[in-house]
């Protein structure tokens, strides 16, 4: 990865490092470094961001809800330091377009893999605790994960989208809801699903994964933003 791609990553993250080589690393995906051989890639710093995370979530959590039990914020940890959060976070700022990634796995759809994403960002809160400290890190985590936590201690994160969209339905009695398979493409080891979720033989959402699961849960989720029960 050229020295350019690293800086806009930089601007995108709102963080200057003064070693840009962990920056390159959590980066570099392990497909990259087994392609090239003399790569090193992210999956320590990962390990490492997920502390970090953790540390800094549990901290903001412990000193600024005295009111709430151990349970109450373990659940709410939970919801915060996440796949799905850490993904919403790595949208937000186009990491996906600066991993580096083999030819193969980008053409399977990796760069927009929900779990290499998510990891990358971790990977990248390890590289900024370990170019500018623990306190920078923490800072940036509570600035970027601001709008999850306040969701979280809120009660605002769905998880469960299909268990939700049955839940509303049938408050008022039996509904019939059916998840339909549309197609899939792809090899098969990095298989496509296309599905789609019909409420009494109406299609109300349509999602796509790379499992069943992922792509109904995005149909219902579609269903849920459709019915006008939660916000894009």
């Amino acid at each position: 990865m050229n020295k350019l791609k690293l800086k806009e990553m930089e601007a995108s993250l709102g963080v200057t490092f003064t070693n840009l080589s962990y920056l390159r690393v959590a980066l570099t995906h392990s497909s990259f470094a087994n392609q090239y051989k003399d790569s090193e890639y992210n999956e320590r710093l990962e390990f490492l961001g997920d502390s970090v995370l953790q540390l800094s979530v549990t901290e903001y959590l412990y000193k600024n809800y005295k009111e709430k039990s151990e349970g109450e914020l373990t659940k709410i940890r939970s919801l915060i330091v996440c796949e799905n959060s850490l993904y919403e976070v790595a949208k937000s700022v186009n990491i996906g377009a600066y991993i580096r990634m083999s030819r193969g796995e980008e053409l399977t759809g990796g760069r927009n893999r929900v779990s290499i994403q998510a990891d990358a960002i971790e990977a990248v809160i390890a590289a900024i605790y370990l170019d500018k400290g623990f306190e920078y890190a923490r800072e940036f985590i509570l600035n970027k994960f601001h709008d999850i936590i306040d969701k979280a201690i809120n009660n605002k994160i769905i998880l469960d989208f299909k268990t939700k969209l049955q839940e509303h339905l049938q408050q008022n009695g039996e509904v019939n809801i059916t998840y339909e398979l549309v197609k899939f493409e792809g090899p098969p080891h990095r298989r496509k699903f296309y599905t789609r979720v019909l409420i009494n033989k109406e299609v109300m959402g349509e999602g796509e994964g790379y499992s069943k699961k992922e792509a109904e849960q995005k149909s219902a989720k579609q269903a849920l933003i459709n019915l006008e029960v939660i916000n894009e």
